[in-house]
Parts: structure tokens; sequence; C-alpha cells
């Protein structure tokens, strides 16, 4: 049996849709408390809310205590590290890089001690290139241990060897990803394995807006047999769908689960059937309202 999560990059999502929000698309109003509504049809979620200072810089461990209180027993939360670490100090451990992290660490050790905690995100910036090995290299050196770390790479100059032999060193997966062609990143949707568990992220294939993109069945079956391939090598793996513009992330989320052999409930149905008629109609009305300016 395959041990995989298959959850959404992000619950929070208060806008309305046309907004890229989630309210009338997946949350019912504005009002409902999201996270617990969210986890009565995913079992993960990726936070990437933490990678923000002007979020993160108000977030205590209460924040992940409360996370705790309000989603089930056995649901995992994969946290993205903060961008201080990451694209400020650039992982540099001479810049203070890795006491950052184990302020981040700390703070959310309250999902750690009730095994709450999925992977650890380490999200590195476009313009980090291979150049920056040394620095990257000397920081995983130095990364607490008993934690699911997965990097996710930005820079095609990271196609090459050596980074898949020094994150399988370090037990550190390598982030698959699914994004525009434009990006030039097709390399990271090969199936990688390079530690015991693997992550992967849908970001979608479309550049502007970004993240507003519904993958097709057709686009998403290949990743069906890469995850069959993956677990056979892995322990775990993690998967998050980030086109989350307009609770598109919801809708592929839920249908790769089917596709993935799960059988979907009714309320997973449902859920999907309401999403795709409001973005028929949301369509329909858009060419309406294009073909009467244009008369």
């Amino acid at each position: 049996m395959l041990s995989v999560r298959i959850g959404c990059s992000g619950w929070s999502y208060s806008d309305s849709f046309e907004e890229g929000g989630w309210v009338k698309v997946f949350y019912p109003d504005a009002q409902i408390k999201k996270l617990p509504y969210y986890a009565q049809f995913f079992d993960t979620a990726e936070m990437d809310a933490t990678f923000y200072e002007k979020f993160y810089i108000y977030m205590t461990k209460d924040t992940f205590t409360i996370i705790n209180k309000v989603t089930p027993d056995k649901f995992q939360l994969s946290v993205k590290v903060p961008e201080t670490v990451t694209h400020d100090r650039r992982l540099d451990v001479n810049k203070g890089a890795i006491a950052l992290l184990d302020e981040f660490l700390e703070k959310i050790s309250p999902l750690k001690y009730t095994n709450k905690l999925g992977a650890v995100l380490i999200q590195l910036p476009p313009s980090f290139t291979v150049k920056e090995f040394q620095n990257t290299e000397e920081f995983l050196d130095r990364l607490p241990k008993g934690y699911d770390y997965a990097i996710e790479f930005r820079h095609p100059s990271w196609n090459t060897e050596g980074p898949w032999e020094m994150l399988k060193h370090y037990n550190i997966a390598a982030v698959m990803t699914d994004s525009p062609e434009s990006d030039k990143l097709k390399f990271l949707a090969e199936p990688i394995v390079t530690a015991s568990h693997a992550f992967i992220r849908w970001h979608g294939r479309q550049v502007k807006p970004r993240y507003n993109y519904l993958y097709s069945r057709e686009e998403l079956n290949p990743w069906v047999q890469k995850i069959k391939q993956i677990s056979t090598e892995t322990t775990i793996v993690r998967g998050y769908f980030n086109n989350h513009y307009g609770a598109r992330a919801v809708v592929n989320a839920i249908e790769f689960k089917g596709l993935l052999g799960k059988a979907l409930s009714e309320k997973e149905k449902a859920v999907i059937q309401n999403a795709r008629n409001y973005f028929y109609e949301t369509a329909r009305q858009a060419t309406l309202d294009d073909t009467l300016r244009s008369n």
C-alpha cells in the first residue's frame, strides 16, 4: 500500500473567488474555521505563512499548539523555513542562518512533540545558483537531526550530479516540482530520490497569473506512475498542490487522491462538482461580459 499524503500549499485563502480566494468555491463562507474544515478532506497541508516575515514575526509556540488542537490526531503539517534563513542569509552559517533556523524549529516544536510535523521545507530563491554549493553544504552539515528536511532548488544550474549526491549524504529530499516551462526546471519533474522520504509540489503551468491553473487528469496521470516508483524507495511521499488561485489546488488534490486509487467520499465528490460549476459559471460570465463590452 502506498504511503502518500496529498494536500494543498496553504489553506487560509479568505478572499472571494474573483480575488483568488477559496470562499464559496471550497469554504461555505468567510467566517468558517478554515483549518478544521480543510482537515475534513486532507490529512496534510503545507504551511507557507511561516516563510513570510510579516506573518512569522507574530507567530509563537502557541500558534502551533492551537494548530495541534484543531486538527485530527494523524494530521501532518509540513512547514516552510522563514525567508530570513533562505533569502536574506542565503543559508550562510557565518551570517547566522543556523541560529535563525534553530529559533524556527523551537517555535514549531509543538508539532514535533505531537507527531504532527511533516517535512521542513527549505525553498531557495530563484537567484540561488549552484555557485553557492559550498554555502549549501555547510548549512546542511549543521542541520539539527531528527527532521524530514526537503530542499527546493529553483535555478536550472542545479541540474547536475553533485547536488543529488550531497542530499543523499544528508538524507534530505530534493523537492520535485511541476512548474511553467519558462522556469526551465523540467529536470525537477523527474523522479528524484535522495532521502528516505519524498516531497512534491505542483505549482501549475501558467506564467501569468501564476498559480491560476487547473491541471487536467491527463497532465496528472504521469505523476501517478512517478509516485508509485518513488514509493518503492521511500517510507512516505508528501505532495502539495500550490496552484492555489480560486481553490484550483483543492480540486486537483482531491482528484489526484482518486487517481492514486483512493475511493472518494460523497463529500469529496461534491467539493469537486461545486468548484467546477463555479469555474464554469465564472468563465461563462466573463465571456458574456467581454462580448457585451465589444458590442
